[in-house]
């Protein structure tokens, strides 16, 4: 089971793809070129963050599944 909620805010999203370069078999393009989930578990938790992290807008939402508490991004 995935360590984190994975969201992806389709307003702040810029479609810079970052995420998907990081982490390809948890994120990809839309057709409207918006990152999306495809597979919540297809990397490690850390490849997940590295990936959310380079997101230039911070647009990826990261929430940890057993405490409810949100780790990305940082407040």
């Amino acid at each position: 089971m995935a360590k984190y909620k994975i969201e992806v805010d389709r307003d702040l999203c810029i479609g810079d793809a970052a995420c998907c370069g990081e982490a390809p078999n948890t994120f990809e393009m839309d057709d409207e070129n918006i990152a999306v989930v495809t597979d919540a578990d297809g990397h490690t938790d850390e490849e997940i963050l590295q990936a959310a992290q380079v997101c230039p807008v911070d647009a990826i939402t990261l929430t940890d599944t057993d405490t409810g508490e949100k780790v990305w991004p940082e407040e």
